[in-house]
Order: C-alpha cells, then structure tokens, then sequence
C-alpha cells in the first residue's frame, strides 16, 4: 500500500459475539500488524463485551506493528459497553456515513 491511500479497509458483519470470535482473532491480528486498518461494524447485528476484547487485542496487534486501528459503525449497544468499562477512550471511531433510518 502507497503512503497516499487510506488504511485497509474491513467490514464485518453477523453477530461479533463470543461463539463468533474465535475464527476472526488470528485474521484480525494478521490485518492489523500488516497496516493501518479501519474496521466497519456497521453490518454486525449482535456484538457483547467479546467482541471489546477482540478489538482490544487488534489494537494492541496493530500498536505493537506501529500502525493504527479505527473502528467505524460501532453498535449501540457495543459502544455503551465499552463507555461502561471505561475503554472507550481507548477505541479510535469514526462516525457511520450511513444516515439514521
């Protein structure tokens, strides 16, 4: 990837809950220690605090590697945990482009 394009981008989708991510968390650690990485949850439909630590781990990967990790479209639900647990600050987010329905 050039320096003049944008980080990679990955979209999920389905539920990002505990039975689920186990077969993401290898991908993701591959996705992130490769470059900067913007991962869309705008399509997840279920996600619990499993999927905080998932993204935890990734950003851990993606630091570790010297890039970044953003996350777009986060749930709801998802990001409210995540303020519950005081790592929202933590999680870099972008704001959905989707608009409201």
């Amino acid at each position: 990837m050039s320096a003049d394009q944008g980080p990679a981008m990955w979209r999920l989708a389905g539920p990002l809950t505990l039975g689920e991510i186990g077969r993401l968390l290898a991908e993701g650690r591959t996705r992130a220690a490769g470059g900067d990485l913007r991962v869309d949850l705008s399509a997840v439909t279920e996600a619990d605090s499993a999927a905080l630590a998932l993204l935890l781990d990734w950003l851990r990967a993606a630091r570790a590697a010297g890039h970044a990790l953003t996350v777009s479209g986060l749930p709801a639900g998802l990001e409210s945990l995540a303020a519950l647990y005081g790592i929202d600050t933590l999680l870099t987010t972008e704001s959905s482009s989707r608009a409201p329905s």
